[in-house]
């Protein structure tokens, strides 16, 4: 769950990048330096370690995200590193995510099967769902293979249940109320 000291920084990081018409641009460099410190265990312990002083952190920020990367995007890191808020990165950039796909009228979801959906399956269900909530919907398939076949679809806090195993559920439930 993003909290609201998340929110804020995503906010405030996200009208700037509006002024300057850049939000796919700046989201695309957050989730960058979020896969970076991530997928770095040592840039990761340094910026969240009290033992690293504020200047030092900002130098590696510096020295790891020299090139290709905006002001903006560096000096959110840096506001953070200063406002001790480095644990919040990875929550303003999902609040950002969030920010930028109701701008685009975007909804992101997971497809549950029992077996690997083909792309062009994916691509079915995400044009049949983006009808119904008159949104574009990008789906990521999940595997579980309890659903025994069918699909479960989530987004957001909805479910699409078209698995066999809730059909089996519901015929388990009305054979218990017959014999009760």
């Amino acid at each position: 769950m993003i909290g609201q000291v998340a929110n804020r920084y995503a906010e405030a990081i996200f009208e700037l990048a509006e002024e300057e018409n850049k939000t796919t641009e700046i989201f695309s460099e957050l989730e960058q330096i979020a896969k970076t410190i991530s997928e770095n265990a040592n840039l990761y312990d340094a910026l969240r370690s009290p033992f690293v002083s504020r200047d030092d952190k900002k130098s590696i920020v510096d020295k790891v995200f020299y090139d290709g990367f905006s002001s903006y995007t560096k000096n959110l890191i840096k506001v953070l590193i200063d406002n001790g808020r480095t644990t919040e990165f990875a929550s303003i950039v999902d609040s950002f995510k969030n920010m930028l796909n109701d701008k685009e009228k975007v909804a992101e979801g997971v497809v549950i099967t029992a077996i690997p959906l083909s792309k062009e399956k994916i691509s079915e269900l995400e044009i049949k769902i983006s009808a119904r909530y008159n949104r574009s919907v990008k789906l990521v398939n999940k595997i579980d293979e309890s659903i025994l076949g069918g699909v479960l679809v989530r987004i957001g806090n909805e479910e699409i249940d078209g698995t066999i195993k809730a059909r089996l559920d519901g015929l388990k439930e009305q054979l218990s109320q017959v014999i009760s």
